[in-house]
């Protein structure tokens, strides 16, 4: 039990915050491996910010105990923590350079000179600053704002690492090499990290594991991959990644998949894709990627059948647009999403296709209501 527990760096249990009679988290509860590298996803006002300044201190829960290394921090102000936060505006000091910025925390603690500047000059070679110590902010680019953040909360070499959205002020391409950097260090140091974003491409690229949230509640945690693959949950299926949404009825099932009617045809999926029983007739929405959709010349086994009103070309694939007639609904336009530029020219604007579905990239969920 202490191995399980020492392996555990941080841990929040039951977890309650309360804006006047606003409930902004429902109980969460969360264990966080050391080492881990760990993104809180979900749009605004979900939470995820807020669970982030409970862990960091800079907010009080109602309910709910917070741990850290196994120690209860609940009540602790940040400074005992033993936490480092990147915020997502930097919080840099205007008026000190960049070598005093850094050092700040070591000040604050009171070690000596000599230990701060060669702790400063270590983790400034470690995130590519060795010759920029002595310029002010004002005079850096904004990836080497972001690095000056990040080595500010690496040299008090904290317990755990929070980022808070540190690349919402950053261009795309630096953006990209910025994430590849920091994911970099923290495997290299064995850095436990809670990221937050709203980003889905941030959070599939760098994480171990993601955690969903939806209005102050987690919706799923599991790795990158199988939150994808594999949602347990509608607003996950349909948050993470693009999805297509099918009106379908459950049609029966054999002693290994179920059987849905889909406009006029069927499709055969294995049980654990439905995630909560259902019976004979039964209305559910067919979750299904845009990639596992099959564009096929029509035939009698085809599942659906359309016509393409549009074609996207998005550089490595090529969303094509397919207008379907599905009983249930008055319209519904399909995404397919395939590799090169062969559907453009297989396909074109006014082509009669049909659609396959391998049982692949497809979940199935009663409708929301």
């Amino acid at each position: 039990m202490n191995a399980v527990k020492n392996d555990i760096a941080v841990s929040l249990e039951g977890v309650v915050k309360k804006y006047n009679d606003q409930t902004v988290l429902h109980e969460v509860s969360l264990k966080i491996a050391r080492g881990e590298f760990l993104t809180l996803l979900g749009p605004s006002g979900c939470g995820k910010t807020t669970l982030l300044n409970l862990i960091a201190g800079f907010a009080e829960a109602d309910g709910g105990e917070i741990f850290i290394d196994g120690q209860p921090v609940t009540t602790d102000p940040p400074h005992r923590r033993e936490i480092g936060i990147v915020f997502q505006n930097y919080a840099l000091f205007p008026h000190m350079n960049v070598e005093r910025n850094i050092g700040y925390g070591l000040r604050m603690r009171g070690l000596p000179k000599d230990e701060i500047a060669q702790r400063v000059a270590r983790v400034m070679a470690m995130v590519r600053l060795d010759d920029l110590g002595h310029r002010k902010p004002r005079e850096l680019s904004g990836g080497q704002q972001q690095r000056v953040a990040l080595a500010r909360a690496l040299v008090i070499e904290p317990k755990v690492l929070l980022l808070d959205e540190p690349f919402s002020a950053l261009d795309k391409s630096l953006r990209g090499s910025m994430q590849v950097e920091i994911r970099e260090i923290q495997r290299r140091l064995g850095l436990t990290t809670v990221f937050v974003t709203h980003d889905q491409g941030e959070a599939l690229a760098m994480s171990d594991r993601i955690a969903v949230m939806s209005a102050g509640v987690i919706r799923q945690i599991a790795s990158p991959a199988d939150l994808y693959q594999n949602p347990q949950d509608p607003f996950v299926a349909s948050f993470l990644g693009d999805v297509n949404i099918l009106p379908a009825r459950y049609h029966g099932h054999t002693a290994t998949d179920i059987h849905l009617r889909l406009g006029s045809g069927l499709i055969s999926l294995p049980h654990d894709r439905l995630v909560n029983g259902s019976h004979e007739g039964e209305r559910l929405d067919v979750y299904v990627r845009p990639e596992h959709v099959r564009l096929e010349s029509l035939h009698p086994g085809s599942v659906l059948s359309g016509t393409v009103i549009n074609h996207v070309f998005q550089g490595d694939h090529v969303d094509t647009f397919v207008d379907v007639d599905i009983p249930m609904t008055a319209r519904q336009v399909v995404t397919v999403r395939s590799g090169g530029l062969g559907a453009m020219q297989q396909w074109p604007v006014g082509s009669v296709a049909g659609l396959g579905f391998p049982d692949e990239g497809i979940s199935v969920f009663s409708p929301q209501k």
